[in-house]
């Protein structure tokens, strides 16, 4: 599986621009990591990234969700029909909006390495554009599990090691 990203950091030369970005490359390992074990498709995956601060995290939270705060990501689906992706040579599975000011915060909130929360986030995100989700229990469990699964293959420890009761 090949995956190809469309990436933007819209912090760079801003004042938030102090927050360590991972590169690039890594982006594009988590996907592709993500999507090996979480899609039985064989076609290549587009996914677009946008980094972004918590003012625009905040303001598209609200138009597509109405929370009214900033999140680590949102997830587009890319809505592309059915009959339409069978005749792509790639498909485009959508957009993530990653706010780097929230990540910050939540790595050292959880005592988390920063690259580790990165990749978590990524890898998360798209799970979610691989149609997964968290709104019930049962669904959580399986997310989280498959997360787990995921971020071992990439030599992360568990994300939820702190969560557990």
């Amino acid at each position: 599986m090949i995956a190809t990203l469309d990436f933007e950091n819209a912090l760079e030369g801003s004042v938030s621009a102090g927050i360590a970005v991972p590169a690039e490359a890594d982006f594009l390992r988590w996907i592709e990591c993500a999507q090996q074990h979480a899609s039985n498709v064989s076609k290549p995956v587009n996914v677009g990234i946008r980094i972004i601060d918590a003012r625009e995290s905040a303001e598209l939270n609200h138009n597509y969700r109405g929370k009214d705060y900033a999140t680590n990501v949102l997830s587009f689906l890319s809505g592309v029909p059915a009959a339409i992706v069978a005749e792509l040579e790639e498909i485009p599975l959508g957009d993530l909006a990653i706010c780097a000011e929230v990540v910050a915060q939540e790595a050292i909130e959880q005592g988390k390495s920063a690259p580790a929360h990165w990749a978590h986030i990524v890898v998360h995100g798209t799970l979610h554009l691989n149609g997964y989700d968290h709104e019930v229990d049962a669904e959580a469990e399986e997310m989280e599990a498959l997360e787990r699964r995921i971020l071992a293959a990439l030599g992360i420890e568990d994300p939820y090691r702190n969560d557990e009761h």
